[in-house]
């Protein structure tokens, strides 16, 4: 199965970060890179690490900002890119999807669970989806499963 994550909202505390939505008007990419945790990222990592091991593929997919140019995409997917790498060094992502604002995400994944802050995303999700709050306790089911 695949274990599909949004980042902003979701395991990233982009909304946390103060003037986060004038800057990203501004096309600055700052709050992308200095934003903090939502959630433990070493207790995130060994699920993550385990469920992979035992077969389950793990997916970033995440939106780019909402008013962009080519230029400032490109800013966006790399300091999402080196958030997780800086965060999640041990995940090794099978994919990672940065996609324009509003992409419907089933039709980017097509498969496996998603967690999501954006109640449209999980409505419009042609599988189970969930909301952050319940990460580990379904990473935890996962994990009994096998």
């Amino acid at each position: 199965m695949r274990v599909n994550f949004d980042l902003d909202g979701t395991i990233v505390d982009l909304y946390g970060v103060e003037n986060w939505l004038s800057l990203l008007r501004a096309s600055d990419p700052t709050p992308y890179s200095i934003a903090a945790p939502m959630v433990n990222l070493s207790r995130l990592a060994r699920y993550l690490n385990r469920l992979q091991k035992r077969g389950h593929e793990l997916c970033v997919v995440t939106w780019l900002s909402k008013n962009s140019t080519p230029d400032y995409d490109e800013k966006v997917a790399k300091a999402k890119i080196d958030w997780l790498k800086r965060h999640l060094p041990s995940v090794q992502w099978d994919y990672v999807h940065i996609v324009p604002y509003g992409t419907n995400k089933w039709e980017i994944c097509q498969e496996g669970i998603l967690f999501d802050d954006d109640e449209k995303v999980r409505n419009t999700w042609g599988g189970i989806s969930y909301k952050p709050t319940s990460i580990f306790e379904v990473l935890s089911e996962l994990a009994k499963a096998g």
